[in-house]
């Protein structure tokens, strides 16, 4: 594909492939007798929302501006969660929602009341913690000793409260289904009793469906025999986002200037890991970047790529790039699979420009669609 075609910085999303994946999980969704629904956190871009309601069974929020967002442009009512609501802008919240879950006791017990008195039915869960998860990374485990997220077995009550008609659990990252098949067997070890009572559960995102490598009878054989063994669930629910956005797009950068330091060649780009790729230092890893390999000894062409804020840390720490011809400025740097959470992350630190977002459409035309400015930045600050 000729990258040179699209502006730089930019967010490009190949509907194409955005299609595929709905495809496959709605065969999941289907085949299984579950419901699966697009979580924001992982994949909101919002000018695809009329194609994933084509296919998912509607959207998850864990906040105020998620929910609307999704009412706006999905025309559905959100799943809702969130580790702690507010107090004035709850009744808001509840507007946009079908469903929401609390993460503690305490929280039900301070907004349950309101969600009975809300005209519209809004059906009530309680997150909890299976205290098992195959996350290798702390920052994104939520069953990590000390955990802030869900209720341990120990704390919740013989039966469900009034009013609670769920349970949500959530305990992966990037997993497959062998990890969910271990999650659900910890889950039911711990929570058997109430699972009998619900009339949904909720298990969480981090199915990563759309990989390649997936094993997807794997998935629908485990999910069947969960409804089997608890007949009294009315709707299972999976949530995942980056298997919605998994291998949809690309981050296109270009070199704005190559530096050396010790031997060490360094291309300087016009985006930001800082700033438009957090993952990549938070989780970390090594993105991929399209025509450049791991370097060997027999690379010729090394290069360390850099990000253009004034961090000292903005730059991929995971390892260099190799590529087949030596660097020049002006030439374009296209990172893969950028559409998910890499996208719903990005920051204005720095004052950096935002990458514009645009779509290739499934007749390869591409819409240039937006451009975060100076009024986006500014209003960010107050």
């Amino acid at each position: 594909m000729n990258y040179e075609q699209f502006p730089s910085p930019c967010y490009v999303m190949f509907e194409e492939s955005l299609e595929a994946n709905l495809q496959l999980l709605d065969l999941v969704q289907k085949e299984a007798g579950v419901s699966i629904i697009c979580a924001l956190k992982g994949f909101a871009f919002w000018h695809a929302f009329p194609m994933v309601r084509h296919y998912l069974s509607g959207a998850t929020a864990s906040s105020l501006n998620e929910a609307r967002l999704i009412a706006e442009e999905m025309g559905c009512n959100a799943h809702i969660y969130a580790p702690v609501y507010r107090d004035d802008e709850f009744e808001n919240l509840l507007m946009y929602g079908s469903h929401i879950t609390f993460n503690s006791l305490t929280q039900w017990a301070r907004f349950g009341e309101r969600v009975k008195r809300f005209p519209q039915k809004i059906s009530c869960g309680l997150r909890v913690n299976p205290e098992y998860s195959e996350i290798k990374t702390d920052l994104y485990n939520p069953a990590i000793p000390g955990s802030r997220l869900g209720i341990l077995a120990a704390d919740m009550p013989t039966h469900l409260p009034e009013g609670i008609e769920g349970l949500h659990v959530h305990v992966l990252c990037e997993n497959n289904s062998f990890a969910l098949e271990n999650c659900i067997r910890a889950f039911e070890e711990r929570f058997d009793a109430l699972i009998r009572e619900c009339k949904w559960v909720n298990l969480g995102g981090g199915h990563l469906i759309t990989e390649q490598n997936y094993d997807i009878p794997h998935l629908i054989k485990i999910l069947k025999e969960f409804k089997e063994r608890y007949p009294n669930l009315e709707d299972v629910i999976l949530e995942p986002g980056e298997a919605v956005g998994w291998r949809t797009g690309v981050l296109v950068s270009t070199v704005e200037d190559i530096v050396e330091n010790k031997g060490i060649k360094i291309a300087m780009l016009d985006v930001s890991f800082a700033c438009h790729m957090p993952d990549c230092l938070e989780m970390p890893y090594k993105p991929a970047v399209i025509g450049a390999t791991e370097p060997t000894e027999a690379s010729k062409h090394v290069y360390r790529l850099g990000g253009c804020s004034c961090l000292a840390g903005d730059f991929i720490g995971m390892g260099d790039f190799a590529f087949p011809e030596p660097l020049e400025i002006g030439d374009r740097i296209v990172f893969d699979d950028m559409i998910h959470y890499t996208m719903v992350k990005t920051t204005f630190f720095n004052g950096v420009r935002h990458p514009g977002i645009g779509v290739v459409h499934r007749d390869g035309e591409f819409e240039f669609l937006a451009q975060p400015d100076y009024d986006a930045y500014k209003a960010k600050l107050g």
